[in-house]
């Protein structure tokens, strides 16, 4: 399976524009020939607190484009934004959006992730509610599981789902000034769980922060296959889950981990 990996700069607090500007994005990922195409967190307004002004309504416009975009190009799609809890539901009582990433296949159906670790440096948490439930799902034969940025840091989580998965995909807004540990936690993930990570981060400056990019593309036996900073573009690498079956076979390290009280 092709992913491509769409790392660029995202217009502040303004989905209209950020729709326009990945049209062509994804159009060219898809002409590639990517089959799963992964768009950063919070990619149609950047990671803004400002939440009483970006939420969106479950199944709101940001839910609906990429939708619409997976069906007419026929590819897996994905990317989060702030997203309100669905009329009925528990979580309505909260009353904070999730920080939702959204997963459309081909035929517009969607999965929802909801980042479990909102980032409380940032205080994220006064603004988002948390998210209790982990996604997998198979995409074109590859098992892909799916995180959130500051989730990179909690290995526990990861842990718990290498059995079944393939590829780790992480989207982000992860600031410059702390890209060294972006990148390094990356490259854990891939070699301590022997799969393949996708992290995906955005450039440019938003909320007064600037962002380095540093999204790769690494195996699971810790190869970065492609990598790039700073500037817009398109990352694309082939996933083989039969690589990740030979690495672990080979070099059985899953098996051997013990949890200790």
């Amino acid at each position: 399976m092709k992913v491509a990996a769409v790392q660029y700069d995202i217009a502040w607090e303004d989905p209209a524009e950020n729709f326009q500007r990945l049209e062509a994005r994804i159009a060219d990922s898809v002409k590639c020939g990517a089959q799963l195409v992964v768009l950063p967190e919070m990619f149609s307004c950047g990671f803004s607190m400002a939440t009483e002004r970006i939420a969106e309504a479950h199944a709101g416009p940001s839910a609906q484009f990429i939708a619409a975009q997976a069906k007419r190009h026929g590819v897996w799609l994905c990317g989060s934004f702030p997203e309100l809890a669905a009329a009925g539901s528990e979580a309505t009582l909260d009353g904070r959006p999730a920080n939702t990433l959204v997963l459309s296949s081909p035929s517009g159906e969607l999965s929802r992730y909801q980042k479990i670790h909102p980032f409380t440096f940032a205080r994220e948490h006064e603004h988002y509610r948390a998210g209790t439930e982990f996604l997998v799902r198979e995409v074109n034969g590859v098992s892909c599981c799916f995180f959130i940025c500051y989730d990179l840091r909690f290995a526990n989580e990861f842990w718990v789902n290498a059995p079944q998965t393939d590829c780790y995909v992480v989207i982000a807004n992860w600031p410059e000034k702390r890209r060294s540990h972006w990148q390094a936690l990356l490259l854990a993930r891939a070699i301590e769980n022997q799969a393949y990570v996708v992290g995906v981060n955005r450039v440019g400056r938003g909320g007064e922060l600037d962002y380095s990019g540093d999204s790769a593309i690494i195996d699971p036996l810790g190869q970065t296959l492609c990598s790039a900073a700073m500037a817009e573009t398109t990352l694309y690498a082939d996933l083989s889950p039969a690589l990740v079956k030979k690495a672990r076979e080979r070099f059985p390290v899953l098996q051997d981990r013990r949890a200790i009280d």
